[in-house]
């Protein structure tokens, strides 16, 4: 019973093994931080994204981006058309980067998962190899998707074509703000 004597202790005070009081000592605060990890904080040695931000995910993120407020303050800038085709090339070669870490992504991968599918059959285990096999034609399948994007865009086609018609949409509304704000707003 004197194991448990602390619970019924008063005043804060903390009782020993043995059951004796050892006086009014009282239990150090301890900051909330320090015990509980909040989930808006990411300790500073986690990378901040995930691997599914790796792969076709990051790619479809920067596809489905909206460009066209980009285009529209590019061109309250610096409104010659030439500044337009630098940045709609910049906006292309980002997308051959992008495409590039998804597809090195993908083969890193594949080969991981061919190791661990050459390793589990040696080993017997058939219900793991099954599931490494739906894994790597998953990624197979991602591979195939992010080809046929690949080439849409070489065609200037596609729903990679959605950037530079998003950024050009801006780009001319841009445009039409300041001939409406200095030409069209002055009374003569």
């Amino acid at each position: 019973m004197a194991l448990f004597s602390f619970l019924n202790s008063k005043n804060g005070s903390k009782s020993h093994l043995n059951g004796t009081d050892s006086g009014n000592h009282s239990i150090p605060e301890i900051p909330q931080d320090v015990i509980i990890e909040k989930k808006d904080q990411e300790p500073s040695d986690k990378k901040s994204f995930s691997s599914s931000e790796q792969g076709i995910n990051l790619l479809f993120q920067f596809l489905e981006r909206n460009f066209e407020k980009k285009g529209y303050e590019d061109a309250l800038i610096n409104p010659d058309t030439t500044h337009l085709e630098q940045n709609i090339a910049g906006l292309k070669n980002e997308l051959e980067r992008t495409i590039r870490k998804v597809k090195t992504f993908y083969e890193d991968f594949i080969r991981e998962i061919d190791f661990h599918i050459s390793s589990r059959t040696r080993s017997g285990m058939i219900d793991t190899v099954e599931e490494l096999n739906v894994k790597k034609g998953t990624a197979e399948s991602h591979v195939r998707q992010v080809l046929a994007i690949e080439k849409e865009a070489s065609e200037s086609r596609g729903v990679a074509q959605g950037i530079v018609l998003s950024y050009t949409r801006g780009f001319r509304n841009g445009l039409a703000a300041i001939s409406h704000h200095s030409i069209m707003n002055r009374n003569f």
